[in-house]
């Protein structure tokens, strides 16, 4: 099971995803999740770049 909890609040936004499909639809759900959740990622990384004074992208290993 692939879990994705998104939590909005006044001008926040929060996205977790966690889990993974255990095999089943020989793992495209779980490639098509973590390709859309990455291409996010890269896209908030490369606006960060571009307007360093105006954004900032934070990305921490656990």
């Amino acid at each position: 099971m692939i879990r994705i909890r998104a939590r909005l609040g006044e001008g926040r936004t929060s996205i977790e995803v966690d889990g993974h499909e255990g095999g089943v639809e020989d793992g495209r759900v779980c490639a098509a999740i973590t390709a859309i959740t990455q291409t996010a990622l890269l896209g908030l990384e490369q606006y960060a770049q571009q307007f360093p004074d105006l954004v900032s992208v934070e990305i921490t290993t656990e």
